[in-house]
């Protein structure tokens, strides 16, 4: 598993040439604030440590990578992405058959997909992930893009008086608004126990770039658990309007498209994404054209 702590810190707006020189690979910047596409790597190939590495910052710096026309195998997915961390098996997507760590996406031509909301994977976890490792398996000519958020750079834009309000703030965490729907009633209350709710801190602190971050996603997060502490009001709605308002403020930061890039997707492209720092949503304009990928997921640490 390959760690690295040099990645630098946000800046208001990069100033980094378009294109640069990492080791084994270059990375051509997508928008001046998240996403690069790499170039002149190989992932079938084995990948020596400082390369990993070199990976590793990228995606700590840029937030999300694209990788072009890499025809790699599911066993290749699930080793590449385990050079970064112990990988997760999801308690409720379809799994390949040979691969429990790789998850199967995509609707089809009775079903639409169900992504599309903004949302940063699996943090109803206690410990969420760390990356998600996405290829496209097959996708329509038009349409199926996924967008990609810089939370860093949404909560570095915030109004002062915003981040004092939400300085020492949780949010709460639940599996049961994304996925409670696909399960069955039994499935429910096996997973209500596996996986209850967890409070995670509003702002977080990114292990290794040490940027500040909007932690809350409207695909996951019910409510703060601790908005009585610190808010100030006269009757009871005060308080109840007071926290949805600061919700929904803080949910809509994700749709900015100044903190966005977005991706059309080709089959054999792959996405490595950090979510600790990202939203996504996948957007649903194709059905009933058939959009199928496979995901991999890093397990994380702790939110700070």
């Amino acid at each position: 598993m390959i760690h690295s702590n040099a990645a630098t810190r946000l800046k208001e707006v990069s100033t980094d040439p378009v294109t640069l020189d990492y080791h084994g690979f270059t990375v051509t910047r997508s928008t001046p604030t998240i996403g690069a596409e790499v170039g002149g790597i190989d992932l079938r190939e084995p990948l020596d440590d400082a390369t990993l590495t070199s990976l590793r910052q990228a995606l700590v710096r840029h937030k999300v990578l694209f990788f072009r026309d890499q025809d790699i195998t599911p066993a290749q997915h699930v080793q590449l992405a385990r050079h970064f961390g112990e990988l997760e098996v999801h308690p409720v997507f379809p799994h390949h058959p040979d691969h429990p760590e790789l998850v199967l996406l995509g609707g089809n031509k009775d079903m639409r997909g169900r992504e599309n909301i903004y949302h940063s994977d699996v943090s109803w976890r206690e410990v969420p992930s760390m990356a998600s490792m996405l290829r496209c398996v097959e996708c329509p000519e038009a349409g199926g893009d996924t967008i990609w958020v810089d939370m860093a750079r949404a909560y570095a834009a915030l109004p002062e008086a915003v981040k004092e309000r939400i300085d020492g703030l949780y949010a709460v965490h639940d599996i049961m608004p994304g996925f409670g729907a696909r399960m069955t009633p039994v499935e429910r209350e096996i997973n209500r126990k596996k996986f209850p709710a967890v409070t995670h801190p509003v702002v977080r602190t990114h292990p290794e770039g040490g940027e500040k971050i909007l932690y809350v996603n409207e695909g996951f997060v019910t409510h703060l658990a601790n908005f009585g502490e610190k808010a100030q009001f006269r009757v009871g709605f005060d308080f109840r309007y007071g926290e949805l308002d600061l919700l929904q403020y803080l949910f809509r930061q994700a749709a900015v498209p100044e903190y966005q890039v977005r991706l059309k997707w080709r089959p054999n492209t792959i996405a490595f994404w950090d979510n600790r720092s990202t939203q996504h949503y996948a957007v649903q304009d194709y059905f009933p054209a058939v959009r199928r990928m496979m995901r991999a997921t890093i397990i994380g640490d702790k939110p700070f």
